[in-house]
């Protein structure tokens, strides 16, 4: 059983990029294909298919490399189940000077930093990608 899902996806995915695999599955949950789609559309992934096998699914990550490098450097898991991390519409960190993202679960849905500050919207701040 595992008590936080997206730090298992994170950290599958981390592992994935340190190993050089083009691929990686994980436990699809709608979180798990928000955050994947946010991903996505930062250009941090290739691609993402569900796949639906069993009784719960998988999420199929295509990892994306430029030159043999990721542009996942390192992606962190910031609130988590005994401590959850809540941020303002005028407190969303920049990541990086602007070169990571945050993800954060919002009253919109799960969006990236930028997303979240032009909708106008603070929530819970689930992970940092740079």
């Amino acid at each position: 059983m595992l008590t936080d899902p997206i730090a298992d996806m994170i950290t599958r995915i981390r592992n994935a990029v340190s190993a050089g695999h083009r691929h990686v599955e994980v436990s699809a949950s709608n979180m798990a294909k928000e955050i994947t789609r946010v991903l996505l559309e930062e250009g941090y992934i290739g691609n993402f298919e569900f796949i639906e096998e069993g009784p719960q699914g998988s999420v199929r990550i295509t990892l994306k490399y430029i030159k043999d490098e990721s542009p996942i450097h390192e992606i962190k898991r910031i609130s988590k189940p005994s401590r959850r991390v809540y941020v303002g519409k005028g407190d969303v960190p920049l990541i990086k000077r602007g070169f990571g993202i945050s993800i954060l679960s919002t009253s919109k849905g799960i969006a990236s930093d930028a997303v979240a500050r032009a909708q106008g919207v603070g929530g819970e701040l689930l992970l940092q990608v740079w």
